[in-house]
C-alpha cells in the first residue's frame, strides 16, 4: 500500500491537517532561519525555538529554471516529460526567506512582490509507489 511521505523530515508539520514549514528563531537575536538550525547564523546562539512558519509572503525574486535538476533534487521527469518551472524566494513575515518551486512557470503572471501561499502537494512518486511531498509557492487568490 503506498503512502504519502515528506521530502525530507523536519522540513515541514506531516502528517498534519495543515502543513506548515518548520524554521527556527534565535532566543538571543531574534533572526530567523529555514531550515531549522540548532545554531543561528548571525550570532552563533545556541539558544533557538523551532517554529511553524507563516502560510503566506512575498515573492521576493524569481526566475525560471530551464534545464532538468540534477539528483538528489530531480523529480523522475524525463528530457521527454520536462517542463520549465518557477524558482523562487518568498519572503515571509517574522523575517525569514525561504526558496522553492513555484506552481507558476509563465513569466507572465509572476512579478516580485506578488503575495504567495506555501502549498504542500506530490513532487514526485517514489519507485515503491509512495507520494513524495514537497512545499510550493502558489500565487494567491
Amino acid at each position: 500500500m503506498s503512502k504519502r511521505v515528506p521530502i525530507a523530515e523536519g522540513l515541514f508539520t506531516w502528517p498534519a491537517e495543515r502543513p506548515a514549514l518548520l524554521g527556527s528563531r534565535c532566543n538571543n537575536c531574534g533572526i530567523a532561519s529555514f531550515p531549522v538550525a540548532e545554531s543561528c547564523m548571525a550570532c552563533s546562539g545556541q539558544d533557538v525555538t523551532i517554529e511553524e512558519l507563516p502560510s503566506r509572503g512575498t515573492l521576493w525574486t524569481w526566475t525560471i529554471q530551464q534545464f532538468m535538476p540534477k539528483s538528489p533534487y530531480n523529480s523522475g521527469e524525463t528530457p521527454e516529460t520536462f517542463r520549465p518551472y518557477g524558482v523562487g524566494y518568498l519572503e515571509l513575515p517574522g523575517g525569514v526567506r525561504v526558496e522553492g518551486r513555484l506552481t507558476e512557470n509563465d513569466p507572465e503572471k509572476l512579478h516580485i512582490g506578488m503575495e504567495m501561499d506555501v502549498v504542500f502537494d506530490t513532487w514526485r512518486t517514489d519507485s515503491n509507489g509512495d507520494e513524495i511531498i514537497g512545499f510550493f509557492f502558489q500565487p494567491s487568490n
